[in-house]
């Protein structure tokens, strides 16, 4: 079954065999993907790769496939394993307002032994706090990247505001739920880390940040939204990623930058950088 929605995209039922996969990230045991493609509309977006197991010719950032499983999940199977929801879509993109997909599988685990971590761009994780209450152990993430209404439009179309992914962070705090902030990705000379460390730090256990890799096709994209939207920093923006000891030298830089404001706000213990992904990656 196919579902048009807003703009021409489309979301299509697919069959998985199995929810839950296996993962090679270190924090994580497994992972689970409700969806395959993301209406976020992220410019960015490594997880295009997706896109060529499943026989689509519409645009990355236009489509959402929605998994569906013939098997019900055994949460006893995962009992104190680690699982991260979601790692190549986001989990809570706007069709989850209508498929409740994510809350329904969050429901599989109630009352279970398994750590659940969600990261999302979206605020709707607020929706299903009553759900993550009743799960034993439960982390929620929210990435966090530009810091401006404007930059959200340009880099990640469809994704929440600042104001609303601040606030979600907020609202999980108080209703006692376990989160983070993802300042992820940074954008060289764009994006205003401080303010958004000022903004989170007292609603947040901890602090997670990470740069913006840039590779493959969307590398390209990415430079000439740069050039033509941000130009007074466009030319040291590209020589972060066309000279690589600048590179080693500007990311060293905003490493310590981070370091030492959060030192100075007292939350240094709530930190931890990831500016390299070889670095996260399971041996």
């Amino acid at each position: 079954m196919i579902i048009y929605l807003n703009e021409g995209e489309i979301m299509k039922f697919i069959k998985s065999k199995d929810l839950i996969v296996k993962s090679n990230l270190p924090a994580t045991d497994y992972v689970i993907n409700p969806y395959v493609g993301c209406t976020n509309n992220c410019k960015y977006c490594y997880a295009v790769f997706m896109k060529r197991f499943y026989k689509i010719d519409k645009e990355w950032g236009k489509f959402v496939f929605v998994k569906e499983s013939s098997e019900k999940i055994n949460p006893t199977k995962y009992k104190n394993k680690r699982i991260l929801i979601s790692s190549v879509t986001d989990a809570y993109q706007a069709i989850e307002r209508k498929s409740f997909v994510t809350r329904h599988i969050l429901e599989e685990f109630i009352e279970s032994e398994a750590h659940i971590e969600i990261l999302t761009k979206s605020g709707l994780v607020t929706r299903d706090i009553d759900i993550l209450k009743k799960i034993n152990s439960t982390r929620v993430g929210i990435s966090i990247g530009l810091d401006t209404d404007f930059g959200t439009k340009l880099f990640e179309r469809n994704c929440d505001s600042y104001e609303t992914r601040t606030q979600a962070l907020k609202i999980l705090r108080e209703e006692g739920i376990e989160n983070y902030v993802f300042i992820s990705p940074i954008f060289p000379f764009i994006t205003n880390y401080k303010k958004i460390i000022l903004d989170t730090y007292k609603h947040v256990d901890f602090i997670y940040a990470e740069n913006l890799n840039l590779r493959g096709a969307y590398k390209k994209n990415i430079l000439e939204l740069v050039k033509n939207n941000y130009s007074y920093v466009y030319d040291d923006f590209s020589k972060v990623y066309t000279d690589t000891s600048f590179n080693s030298i500007y990311w060293n830089q905003v490493e310590n930058d981070i370091r030492e404001f959060c030192l100075e706000l007292g939350c240094l213990d709530k930190l931890c950088i990831f500016f390299y992904h070889e670095k996260i990656k399971k041996n």
